[in-house]
């Protein structure tokens, strides 16, 4: 039987040599195998082609065969899941859902080890104005009070 561990020490060896990251490896009681990567740059259908063989490959034929195994990219908004596709999007749009309940649109700065920085516009009254006006804010978050974050697609 194939477990999690198992398949994420295939893909880790097949990636080895490469600026590819592990976003995620889920197996389904229905004997799926689904493994999500993603680059600094775009994957093309061939690179992901030749790994999802060098992944099966490392596996006997008889053991692989009973899971349908399907390799694929991590999609421009999927939710960040790992610091590779943070570190990836430095200067886009993200959409931000903080664990104390904000939502921010907000375009990511810079990524540390333990949080990362977001600047975003918001509107305040400044004492003594009639009217409020946009300022702009930048904030440091750490990670761990990120309840979803992704990227946003504009056009």
């Amino acid at each position: 039987m194939i477990d999690k561990n198992t398949v994420l020490a295939a893909v880790e060896s097949a990636i080895a040599d490469t600026d590819l990251f592990v976003v995620d490896v889920a197996i389904t009681p229905a004997k799926e195998i689904y493994v999500d990567l993603d680059a600094p740059h775009s994957l093309d259908i061939d690179t992901i082609a030749a790994l999802s063989e060098k992944i099966a490959s490392a596996f006997p034929e008889d053991e692989i065969g009973e899971y349908d195994l399907t390799v694929g990219s991590a999609g421009l908004t999927a939710p960040f899941k790992v610091r590779g596709q943070w570190l990836k999007n430095i200067g886009s749009d993200i959409e931000l859902y903080t664990t104390d309940g904000r939502k921010l649109a907000c375009v990511l700065t810079a990524v540390g080890d333990n949080d990362f920085t977001v600047a975003y516009s918001v509107k305040e009254k400044p004492e003594g104005a009639k009217r409020p006006q946009l300022v702009e804010k930048t904030e440091t978050i750490p990670f761990d009070k990120v309840k979803r974050a992704n990227c946003v697609i504009s056009f």
